[in-house]
């Protein structure tokens, strides 16, 4: 299986990319914890059906340090005893913010006041602008259906 289009030798989307990797960078040096960081990929990727953005994130958040267990349950985290609240919260306001369009008034709001007791306003800030991104990188992969199972981590930087 191959991907519709070539995005790493394109030139147009190497300048796309560009960008939005360096957004990327800009919120992994936020004060968002880097754990929440990477569980905040996972679970995005894994509604949006991207398969290679959910490869890439739990191989890096493996040599990261986090555990199996964590990383089995991030899909069924309601139901899971090994998260913070502070990452519930992540994780709620992630799935309200990644199927946007299912809520009529967008992201309810006790979903952000959730947010709000654990994360102050650059973390928030950070949250946010995660959620936007990692959104952005799934529509990319999902669209030209860019395979998953090969990365390797540390590929991209």
């Amino acid at each position: 299986m191959g991907a519709r289009l070539n995005v790493l030798g394109s030139q147009t989307a190497g300048k796309f990319l560009k960008h939005i990797i360096a957004a990327g960078q800009v919120v992994a040096a936020s004060p968002l914890p880097a754990a929440t960081q990477e569980l905040v990929k996972i679970r995005a990727s894994q509604i949006n059906g991207c398969g290679f953005c959910t490869d890439m994130h739990v191989k890096e958040a493996v040599v990261a340090g986090e555990t199996s267990t964590r990383l089995h349950l991030v899909a069924v985290w309601r139901e899971a005893t090994v998260f913070t609240e502070a990452e519930r919260a992540a994780l709620e306001l992630t799935e309200q913010g990644t199927r946007i369009a299912d809520a009529a008034g967008g992201v309810p709001d006790e979903v952000w006041e959730k947010a709000a007791k654990h994360y102050d306003e650059e973390q928030l800030t950070a949250l946010v602008s995660l959620i936007a991104l990692i959104n952005a990188f799934n529509r990319v992969n999902v669209i030209v259906q860019q395979p998953a199972g090969d990365y390797q981590p540390g590929q991209f930087g």
